[in-house]
Parts: structure tokens; C-alpha cells; sequence
């Protein structure tokens, strides 16, 4: 009897447990589904291309699912030219048509092929962020994927096909406005260069501009180095420089608008010297860039 007793009272509790596993699993499948379902908040965006027929035409075109992602609707008002898709509060996806390229995008940016399309990637350098954002970069109206994963965006080729194909301008490549100034220098520099200048970061050899570098990292803005340039216009005796070992720097911040890149002046050198560097690369650039100088180029005497 007390063995049958224990028995039944252990299936009794067993059943009782299973049903709790049961009901909690339900609950957070309830409470997953709810979030995953909730309209996505999107901000207008700031282009009148994003209320074209063209863009309709794509909104309308874009798939049920994508990236593993169910589509979702969005919050009013909902901006023109716009889509999303969303697992989950943390797992979303979202389509922008009408965007405008961003500074990112000049003559030296790399792009990449997904299933026939250019895109550039851009991630989000802002600490804490995972986010990426691909550009498309032939087509017009520009189109915009912003994930929070590395995913590249497949499975839009079809959609991509109601744009017109028009190979988009990109930006100056930087430091390309700054005047010329003497280069004696260049050729010994260029020598000490080192493969890379920051993480991640690979000297290229496909830019053929006179005296200029560039060191490129998937989804980064690029790192270039231009020698003999002209003295910086905006310098003045007396503004705040900064020591990187032997060399001392001058930050041109006017030359930073609309860009997260920064740009400096090499001082105290026989010639002058420019980089451009987005902000999370640039020290270590610069105290690579400064080794460099101080090992194959002569003091200003």
C-alpha cells in the first residue's frame, strides 16, 4: 500500500510540474508572439524620393518574411517608403527607399555583391550598437537595410527590380580637395608605410592617386593618408596641437561636417602630410602614422 501510495503521489507531482514547464512555455511563446506582432515605430524619412511611385512600387513588392523575420506592420504615421520585419523587440529588420547615401559612400569605398546587387555596409560605430546598414548603390531612388546582425540583405533582388538601375555618384574620396604641396618626402614614406593602421584595417593597392593611401576594413570608413599637401588653410600659430610621439598633430574639425571621419595635419616635418580617419580607427593611426614619419622623413629644421 505505502508503495503504491508513493507511487501515485510522485505521478501526481510529475504531472503537476510538467503542466507548470507547460504553462510557462506557452506564457513566453504568448508573450514573445505579442511583442514580435507589435507595430514598429519608424521616424519619417527625410527625403522627398521616399514618397515616389517608385518606392511604392518596391514597398509593395518586398517579401512576407525576410532575414528569418515575419513582416510586421508599423506604428501611425507610418513614413512613406518604409518597411519592417521583427522576431522579437530585439530582432528586426527594416527597408528604407528614398534614402540619401551617406558621407561613407566616396571614389575609394568597396562595395559588396549580394546576388547581383551592390551594396555598401556601414556599421554603426556608435558604442554600444550593434546595428548594420547596407546602401544599395544601383538604384534610384537609393535603398537602405538596417540590421542588427552582420546578415547581408538577400532575398530583395526581386523587389530591387521595380527601381530604375542607375549606378549612384559617390562622394569625393577624402583628402582629395586639399591642394598640392611639396612631395620630396613622399617616396621614403611611402617605404615605412605600414600594412595596416588600425584593427581590422588593410593597406590596399588598387588606389592609383599620386602620394595618397588607403587602408580599408569591411564596413568602415576608410583610413587615407595623403602626402605633400599644402599647409593646412586653418591652422593659426597659437590653436591646441596634439603630441603623438615625435610628431605633432593639427585637427582641421572644419573639415569634419557631415562626416564621422576627422581629419589632421602632420606638423613639424620637412612637408606636410593629411589623414582622414574615422573617429573609433584614429589613434591608432595616428601613432602608427607618427612611427612612420619620425623613422623615414626628416624633422622641419
Amino acid at each position: 500500500m505505502d508503495t503504491q501510495f508513493n507511487r501515485t503521489a510522485i505521478y501526481v507531482s510529475l504531472g503537476i510540474a510538467i503542466a507548470m514547464v507547460v504553462s510557462v512555455i506557452l506564457g513566453a511563446k504568448y508573450v514573445f508572439t505579442s511583442t514580435a506582432q507589435q507595430p514598429v515605430a519608424l521616424p519619417p524619412t527625410p527625403s522627398e524620393a521616399a514618397d515616389s511611385p517608385e518606392c511604392a512600387e518596391l514597398v509593395q513588392a518586398l517579401p512576407d518574411d525576410f532575414l528569418g523575420h515575419p513582416r510586421a506592420e508599423l506604428a501611425d504615421p507610418a513614413p512613406a517608403g518604409a518597411a519592417a520585419w521583427a522576431s522579437s523587440s530585439e530582432e528586426r529588420v527594416t527597408v528604407r527607399c528614398g534614402v540619401d547615401m551617406p558621407q561613407q559612400y566616396t571614389e575609394y569605398s568597396q562595395t559588396i555583391n549580394v546576388e547581383g546587387e551592390e551594396w555598401l555596409k556601414v556599421i554603426d560605430a556608435t558604442p554600444g550598437s550593434n546595428l548594420t546598414t547596407w546602401y544599395s548603390t544601383q538604384h534610384s531612388p537609393a535603398v537602405a537595410v538596417t540590421t542588427s546582425t552582420d546578415e547581408e540583405p538577400q532575398g530583395l533582388a526581386d523587389a530591387l527590380s521595380h527601381l530604375p538601375h542607375e549606378s549612384l555618384t559617390p562622394n569625393p574620396a577624402p583628402l582629395s580637395q586639399l591642394a598640392a604641396g611639396p612631395d620630396d618626402m613622399c617616396p621614403a614614406l611611402e617605404k615605412a608605410l605600414p600594412a595596416s593602421l588600425a584593427e581590422g584595417y588593410s593597406r590596399r593597392e588598387d588606389v592609383g592617386d599620386k602620394n595618397t593611401w588607403v587602408y580599408s576594413a569591411p564596413g568602415h570608413e576608410e583610413i587615407v593618408v595623403r602626402c605633400g599637401v599644402a599647409a593646412p588653410e586653418n591652422y593659426e600659430a597659437g590653436v591646441q596641437l596634439q603630441q603623438v610621439n615625435e610628431v605633432p598633430w593639427f585637427q582641421d574639425t572644419t573639415l569634419a561636417e557631415g562626416t564621422t571621419a576627422g581629419t589632421w595635419f602632420a606638423l613639424g616635418r620637412s612637408e606636410d602630410l593629411a589623414l582622414s580617419a574615422p573617429q573609433d580607427a584614429a589613434g591608432s593611426a595616428l601613432v602608427r602614422l607618427s612611427d612612420a614619419l619620425a623613422q623615414a622623413t626628416p624633422a622641419q629644421s
